[in-house]
């Protein structure tokens, strides 16, 4: 009984289906982590991005 229950463990350990759904879940992860970590930086980024290309696009329809 004791070499099957080793037999069933070597090969759950050398099963590998599941494994390309975990690293992904892993990456989503990290970047979920470090996007709420900097989320006031990336806000400011963006912010400054948006009012950049409102002014632009004011500047383009006032004919400057």
């Amino acid at each position: 009984m004791l070499t099957t229950m080793q037999g069933q463990m070597k090969k759950l350990w050398k099963d590998e289906k599941g494994l390309g759904m975990l690293e992904i879940i892993l990456i989503i992860a990290v970047i979920v982590i470090i996007a709420v970590i900097f989320r006031n930086e990336l806000s400011n980024i963006v912010k400054n991005l948006l009012s950049k290309a409102n002014s632009k696009t004011n500047e383009f329809m006032d004919g400057k």
